[in-house]
């Protein structure tokens, strides 16, 4: 795996934890992880053609289902569609929104 997809699947796996996660102390904690995470990667964005987001996504989900968090997990059902919800474009964009992005993933997880 490249650096590149390890980024970003890094700060797609923080998302996608604080959405997963029923206690608000910890998912923002995830969300606060995936602000630096993104803004790192805003700062010094990887080249589009170094990845595909759906495979960087599927291992995010990967990274994120771990067994330690499982009895924290409350909010969605473990449906996650394999295709990403999000662009490269989007994350890196100014003003990408964290909190509506954990919103979003717990919508597409809950309704599979």
């Amino acid at each position: 795996m490249n650096a590149s997809v390890e980024r970003v699947r890094d700060a797609l796996a923080e998302l996608i934890k604080a959405a997963l996660i029923s206690d608000d102390a910890v998912s923002l904690a995830f969300r606060e992880a995936g602000r630096t995470k993104l803004a790192a990667l805003a700062g010094d964005p990887p080249d589009p053609a170094s990845l595909r987001m759906d495979g960087a996504w599927m291992l995010a989900i990967q990274a994120a289902e771990t067994p330690e968090l499982a009895p924290q997990e409350g909010q969605v059902n473990l449906t996650l569609p394999r295709a990403c919800p999000f662009t490269l474009e989007e994350i890196v964009a100014p003003g990408f929104d964290v909190d509506q992005a954990v919103d979003h993933i717990r919508k597409i997880a809950s309704t599979g």
